[in-house]
């Protein structure tokens, strides 16, 4: 995988010293959230590069776009990142652990927007690489705790997104529950039309509403991607 920075539309994002590079997972979420409530506050949970973050000051007003990183070196690179985008006066990152950030502020800022790309691999696997096993294993952020620590953070008509993979969907809804938040959207996304489904997109809220359930697929063929796909990428990617 590449060090070069990836460079989008309207940002360029380097990743050289972020473990885990840019990736479809992030993108996704990025582009496929929400705004319509018009949050004027957004979190990003476990920032990584900053893409996510980014993509969301290109397209939201929001004054205030936090974003948090314990990865020393992923953190250096997110601030490095905003620094250097258009939107450096909206965008701040904190390098802290999620209970410890949670504890801090759970009395000081409510976010209307709370959105991360979790760690999921649960696997009793580890690649040897200290930082990228932070970056993408469960154990470094469980679910239960990202859920919880979103519910104490959020506003009461915020929203909180995620992306995970489709065998935890059934469990982060439960973990959900028991903490008020319920299932607003659901998107399941898969590779091809006749491929399983990977990842489920969900987006909670405080308000027990009519869980609105849709399926994204992404390509027709190899690197020959669906229109659907296409259109919500579209103001990121250079080239599809």
């Amino acid at each position: 995988m590449s060090n070069k920075p990836f460079k989008f539309k309207q940002f360029s994002v380097s990743q050289d010293r972020c473990a885990m590079k840019i990736g479809t997972d992030g993108v996704l979420l990025g582009a496929w959230s929400s705004l319509k409530h018009q949050p004027e506050s957004i979190l990003d949970i476990g920032t990584g590069t900053g893409v996510i973050a980014l993509m969301l000051a290109q397209r939201s007003d929001a004054g205030l776009i936090d974003a948090l990183e314990i990865e020393e070196n992923a953190y250096e690179q997110a601030v490095e990142n905003f620094e250097q985008s258009d939107w450096g006066d909206r965008l701040f990152c904190y390098h802290a652990g999620f209970d410890e950030f949670v504890d801090e502020m759970k009395d000081e800022e409510a976010y209307d927007l709370i959105i991360s790309n979790p760690p999921f691999y649960s696997e009793d696997y580890k690649s040897g690489n200290d930082n990228r096993d932070q970056a993408r294993f469960a154990d470094a952020l469980p679910l239960t705790e990202l859920i919880e620590g979103a519910s104490l953070l959020l506003s009461d008509n915020g929203h909180f997104d995620l992306i995970i993979p489709f065998g935890e969907e059934k469990t982060a809804l439960q973990i959900a529950a028991s903490f008020n938040l319920f299932p607003r959207r659901i998107t399941r996304v898969k590779g091809t039309e006749s491929s399983p489904v990977k990842r489920s997109l969900i987006s909670f809220s405080f308000d027990e509403t009519r869980t609105a359930i849709d399926e994204l697929v992404l390509e027709v063929s190899r690197h020959n991607y669906t229109e659907e796909f296409k259109n919500l990428v579209s103001d990121f990617y250079l080239k599809l």
